[in-house]
């Protein structure tokens, strides 16, 4: 009894399977068409397959020979074929993301209160909502419509408090006495700069409030103009400001990182390289929403029945940025 090993095609080499059907065929005295008939494919696609060089998926044709050896008392073992990754990275520890999680370990810690500030796209927000997965973080993401009520129930939502009608004043009150009967926890605000303006500092003096006269770490993240509206407008909250970070952004070797389980030719990761670098527009929001479009080129293509990682060059590039507004 013969054991029969499954490998993948390689370009115009037959494989170690089709190596031993044919042995066995040729010593039965089988033809190539008899062989076709009892495996139900025709003879042009068995034969491309036997010299090496069949241009489709050979899972089904594969399986088909190795049924057809075991029913002539062969015994068949079939190998796994290499998988190709071309999954994103999760999460990438930047420099920018690492004084992010240092700044809310510190203010979780110590109570302390924080500041964030970076340009839209820099990933302040990613890598804020990866840190609220942790425990006892609380996170809420602000906008230009919220009002001071819309603030608090935000608060509340993210506490898992019931939703009270009472005053604002009541209200702030809740969320104050939860943090002060569970110590430990953190509090983020994101996009904090759409609180504030020249006419009313109200929806921050709550914040200011809450940290206050609560056992809670508070980290308070937005755009650059962030820092300039809290020196300028709310004094009272800069002075109590622990822990600062301005995000600097990608650096060329953290996009390479980002990149290094795909295969970029030199030209095309110099190219998202500046995208995710330039001083114009450059960030990672803009080499992520490029990668994604890239991934789906590849899945439009003919699949890759070679194992291979496919070549990412500077046409899929100008695809992918053609389905975009840069």
């Amino acid at each position: 009894m013969e054991a029969v090993t499954l490998y993948p095609i390689q370009g115009g080499t037959p494989t170690a399977l089709a190596l031993q059907v044919k042995s066995l065929i040729d010593k039965n005295g089988m033809t190539i068409t008899e062989l076709a008939k009892e495996i139900n494919y025709s003879r042009p696609a068995l034969s491309q397959y036997l010299s090496g060089k069949y241009p489709s998926d050979p899972s089904e044709i594969e399986q088909a020979i190795a049924n057809f050896i075991a029913s002539q008392g062969g015994e068949v073992t079939v190998a796994e074929r290499p998988t190709v990754s071309l999954a994103k990275p999760a999460f990438i520890e930047s420099r920018d993301a690492t004084a992010i999680i240092g700044a809310c370990q510190s203010c979780q810690a110590f109570t302390g209160l924080g500041i964030v500030v970076g340009k839209s796209g820099f990933g302040k927000t990613h890598t804020l909502k990866y840190y609220a997965r942790s425990p006892k973080v609380a996170y809420i993401e602000c906008d230009d419509t919220m009002g001071q009520r819309d603030l608090v129930k935000a608060i509340e939502k993210s506490l898992g408090l019931p939703i009270s009608y009472g005053t604002i004043w009541e209200r702030v009150n809740g969320i104050r006495e939860f943090f002060n009967c569970h110590p430990g926890y953190l509090l983020i605000i994101d996009e904090a700069d759409k609180l504030v303006s020249k006419y009313s500092q109200k929806k921050m003096e709550i914040l200011r409030a809450i940290f206050d006269q609560s056992d809670v770490g508070m980290i308070i993240a937005g755009e650059p103009k962030l820092e300039a509206q809290i020196k300028s407008y709310i004094s009272r909250f800069a002075n109590r400001v622990d822990f600062y970070v301005a995000l600097k952004g990608l650096s060329s070797n953290e996009v390479r990182t980002y990149l290094g389980n795909f295969n970029f030719e030199e030209d095309a990761i110099h190219e998202m390289v500046v995208r995710a670098t330039n001083n114009k527009n450059g960030c990672f929001r803009l080499l992520d929403r490029t990668l994604n479009n890239i991934l789906r080129v590849l899945s439009m293509r003919s699949p890759d029945t070679s194992g291979g990682t496919p070549t990412i060059t500077t046409d899929m590039i100008a695809k992918a940025s053609n389905m975009m507004m840069l």
